[in-house]
This record gives C-alpha cells, structure tokens and sequence, in this order.
C-alpha cells in the first residue's frame, strides 16, 4: 500500500543523475525498481522505445537540467502546466513527469505481461511536448509541511468524532509493514536533495497512508448516508494536502537549482 509514485522515482533519481550523484545504470536501477523493464517511446530522434540509460542520457543532451513531477487528480491539475494533450494523459495515468530546462514530459503507461501466476509489471513512458510555464498548484516545502500538520490535526479529530479511524486486521497490518520499512532505513528520495525535502514527504506519505487506511478499512461506526458523506468530506481535503506535499518534496531539487547560490 506504501508505495512511491513511478514518476517520484524517476524524478528524484533523474534529478540524482543530472547532479553527478549516482551513475547512469545505478539510476536506473532504482527508477525500474521491481519492474520488470521500463523504455521511453517518442524521444526525438529515436524511431521507437529504447531504454531508460539510453532515455535519460538523450534527455539530458536535448537540454534537460532537471525533473518535476505531477500528481494529478479530477478538478486538480495539480504540477502540469499544458498543452491539454498532456495534461489529459497524465490525469488518465495519475502522474508525470515534466522536464525542466526542454519542453518535456514523460507519461507512464504500465501494463502486466506474463501468464497467470507469473505476472510481471512493464513501464512505457510517453515522451510528450509540454508548455513551458509554472505548474499549477504547488507550494514550497515550508507551506507543504504546514499544510500537512494542520490537515492531519483537523481530519484526525472529525475522523475519531465519527469513530472511522482506520482499524482492524488489514490495517494494523499495513501499519506494521510502514513500521518496518521507516525501522530498515529505507532511502528516501535520491542523493542530493535537501533533509527538509525528506521529512516533507516522509510524513506526506504517512498522511497518505492513514487516508488509504480510513477509506478501505476505516467503516467504524459510519454506516449512515451522512456519516460516510462526512467521512469522505473529512479525507479530501487531506488527501489533497498529502499530494500537494508529495510534488513540493520531488519538485525541491528543481526549485534549489531555479533559486540559485543564496
């Protein structure tokens, strides 16, 4: 259930890349993850697919100094900046990735191959144009981080008030697979961003975590009309908060740069 957005990893670890932090094959490695293969269609100059080495290393001589994720969601086009053609394939996807310094993005499509029992995950990223502007809708660490604490606060205690908090077998367990993920250390983002960029999306994804939880897991005493109506008025906006929160701590690398030497 804890998982990174497919375009996370390839920004951060694109980004990485770019800062001289890890090699070519390394970045890779850690973009694909448990992914079977991952390849990048609609490269200029390329007549089909062709690896994600081979993508980020033309990527990087078409002009490209660094990578911002979208995660958008119906209504909010949240870290897209147009044209519409792009924006609607990353809101079919629910993620992109939007180039900085050429007019790129990168869409994923993502399909299961192999026979029953032996399926495994394969990632074709759509290399698209995209207007160069600001994306839409995203705020600085700071503002994310105290989003993050007044959403949590305010959603926790309408949640505990219509005693949906997520509980029971299911999620207590998902809850001890967070717990042992954050007690083996895992690696949070890539090389080269900022400790406060970490602790923005650490705690984003423990938000979007506990919203998964409530609505999947989290009846409790809600069983009216009203009180699932005021549970789901409860999670949006935290749900929203958590996205908001996740693009600000992929996207610092990128907005660092853009400030310059202080």
């Amino acid at each position: 259930m804890l998982s990174e957005p497919r375009s996370g990893l390839l920004a951060a670890w694109g980004n990485a890349l770019l800062a001289g932090f890890v090699s070519p094959d390394d970045a890779a490695l850690a973009i694909v993850g448990p992914d079977a293969v991952h390849r990048v269609a609609g490269l200029p100059g390329e007549p089909g697919p062709v690896g994600l080495t081979l993508a980020l290393g033309r990527l990087r001589a078409l002009g490209v100094s660094g990578y911002r994720v979208a995660l958008p969601a119906p209504g909010h086009p949240l870290g897209l900046s147009g044209p519409p053609d792009f924006n609607a394939r990353a809101l079919e996807a629910e993620e992109a990735v939007v180039a900085s310094g050429a007019p790129y993005g990168l869409v994923p499509e993502v399909s299961a191959v192999g026979p029953d029992g032996d399926l495994h995950v394969e990632v074709l990223w759509h290399c698209l144009p995209v207007r160069e502007a600001p994306p839409a809708d995203v705020p600085s660490l700071g503002e994310a981080e105290r989003e993050l604490a007044e959403a949590l606060r305010d959603a926790t205690e309408v949640l505990s008030r219509l005693d949906v908090a997520a509980s029971g077998p299911v999620a207590e367990a998902a809850l001890d697979a967070y717990r042992a993920r954050a007690e083996r250390g895992r690696e949070v983002l890539a090389p080269g961003y900022p400790p406060r960029a970490v602790r923005v999306l650490e705690l984003a994804q423990r938000v979007g975590l506990l919203v998964a939880l409530a609505r999947e897991h989290g009846h409790g005493g809600a069983v009216s009309a009203s009180e699932m109506a005021a549970r789901g008025e409860a999670l949006r906006p935290v749900e929203r908060v958590s996205r908001r929160a996740q693009v600000a701590a992929y996207n610092a690398y990128v907005e660092e740069l853009e400030r310059g030497p202080r």
